[in-house]
């Protein structure tokens, strides 16, 4: 096979195939070679593999393709055990030896600093990913679409690749046990009461959504029913279904989303049956997950994940900390028997209330969470004497919005530990913070086994000036 990046004469045309040699995995877990210069994107495809690709999207900069035929197998391929992991879409790695995964995932974050960084990333210490023991059954929460058929038979799951066709999920291999047994009876009972379910071509039905959480610790399951308005038929009955086949349901909310969305939720949460929160627990802290509540997937791995943060505060029960975008307050509730203080924001009120209620119940004295953002909170602080050592922030895929990071820059805590779950987005910030602050270490975790993504805990220390 010709060297691949040869003369850029040959330009590629939609239905094309070709030989490629797949260099590395892309950050959404796709295979990544280069043709005539220009690289191709092949979901499926393997590093090392020698596949013979068709082009199915040509674009200037890039192209995508489908794998025709595989002429050399990576030594790491192993058949996917889940039977419809090709069309469902919520995993992309399962073809991939688990083992391998963790070393193609601390590549993804190289990768991303290599790109958007000007640091010396050979220089780096960029630690082996923390795997699972058990890469499987690890979800504790799903959000399954409905969808009807022409027969009248209700389908739940997520939409395939590339597309908005429903794909049924009865049995998902990531998810805990009970959540998809939840799930199916749910559906089950939404079809034997004939329930309108919500068309999104049409807009017309009602019920949209399916949303289980499992407590792991405690066995106790939460269910949403997701629907486009308040009133819903046989709604009763609904709950009395519910409550007789499924007594692990200890809370049943419905929330309402009438908007032409992908987004899950709407504004509006109704309390129907049993608590209006299930317990969880994570080392020795029991936290109450409302419906809205954001709480971390993998309750197994973020034992290890907040651990790994503690390890990268590197506390002596004397620092003053904040913790930005600190949701229900999980991670500096974690911190807080290490440290003098933890202060706590977020600009959602509930998750703040959520977190102040946790802080209380653990009798926890010295973390108090406020509503707001953190570049209004740390300088104010500053301003009335009060200065962390150290900031955690674990922000969402977006990264750290750019006034944090200035607000980190004139706080200048001594020490900035910084929580991602996109590689991208973190080597930027990394980047805008590198004038003052030096990386110690990543240290890569998998929250997430037989997907791309890779979540990473960063330790920064102010440099000298």
């Amino acid at each position: 096979m010709k060297d691949n990046k040869q003369t850029n004469s040959v330009k590629l045309t939609q239905g094309q195939t070709f030989p490629l040699t797949i260099k590395r995995l892309g950050i959404n877990g796709e295979g990544v070679g280069y043709f005539k210069r220009q690289v191709v994107f092949v979901p499926g495809a393997l590093p090392g593999e020698e596949v013979v690709v068709e082009a199915t999207k040509v674009q200037p900069k890039f192209s995508e393709g489908k794998v025709k035929k595989i002429r050399k197998s990576s030594p790491f391929r192993v058949k996917a055990p889940c039977p419809i992991y090709e069309q469902c879409g919520g995993c992309q790695l399962q073809h991939l030896a688990y083992d391998q995964q963790l070393k193609e995932k601390r590549d993804i974050v190289l990768q991303s600093l290599e790109r958007h960084t000007k640091l010396n990333v050979e220089k780096l210490d960029i630690r082996s990913t923390i795997g699972m023991e058990e890469p499987w059954k690890y979800r504790n929460k799903s959000q399954f679409q409905i969808g009807q058929q022409k027969n009248g038979k209700i389908i739940a799951g997520l939409y395939g690749i590339d597309s908005h066709q429903l794909v049924p999920v009865q049995n998902c291999m990531v998810q805990h046990p009970l959540t998809n047994k939840v799930s199916e009876e749910v559906r089950k009972i939404l079809e034997a009461l004939n329930v309108p379910i919500y068309n999104e071509r049409t807009q017309k039905g009602i019920v949209r959504t399916i949303v289980t959480r499992a407590g792991f610790q405690s066995g106790e399951v939460q269910v949403v029913l997701v629907t486009t308005q308040k009133e819903v038929p046989r709604k009763k009955l609904i709950m009395a279904e519910i409550q007789k086949r499924l007594p692990e349901v200890k809370s049943l909310v419905q929330n309402i989303n009438g908007n032409k969305t992908s987004l899950i939720f709407g504004e509006k949460t109704l309390h129907l049956s049993g608590e209006e929160v299930i317990q969880e627990t994570l080392g020795d802290l029991n936290f109450e997950l409302s419906a809205r509540a954001f709480f971390q997937l993998n309750p197994i791995q973020t034992v290890k994940l907040y651990d790994e943060v503690k390890k990268a505060a590197n506390l002596t029960g004397k620092e003053k900390i904040a913790d930005a975008y600190c949701g229900v307050g999980t991670i500096g509730l974690w911190l807080a028997d290490g440290a003098s203080e933890v202060r706590g924001m977020d600009t959602i009120e509930a998750a703040v209330i959520d977190a102040q209620q946790n802080a209380a119940r653990h009798n926890i004295k010295n973390a108090t969470y406020v509503t707001g953002t953190a570049e209004h909170w740390l300088p104010k602080w500053v301003e009335e004497g009060w200065r962390p050592d150290v900031v955690v922030v674990d922000p969402p895929r977006t990264g750290c919005d750019r006034k944090l990071l200035d607000a980190i820059q004139k706080v200048k805590p001594k020490k900035f530990v910084y929580v991602s779950c996109n590689p991208s987005t973190l080597a930027k910030d990394i980047d805008y913070l590198a004038k003052d602050y030096k990386v110690e270490y990543i240290q890569p975790v998998d929250m997430f086994p037989h997907t791309a993504h890779v979540e990473c805990v960063v330790q920064m220390t102010l440099k000298k000036s």
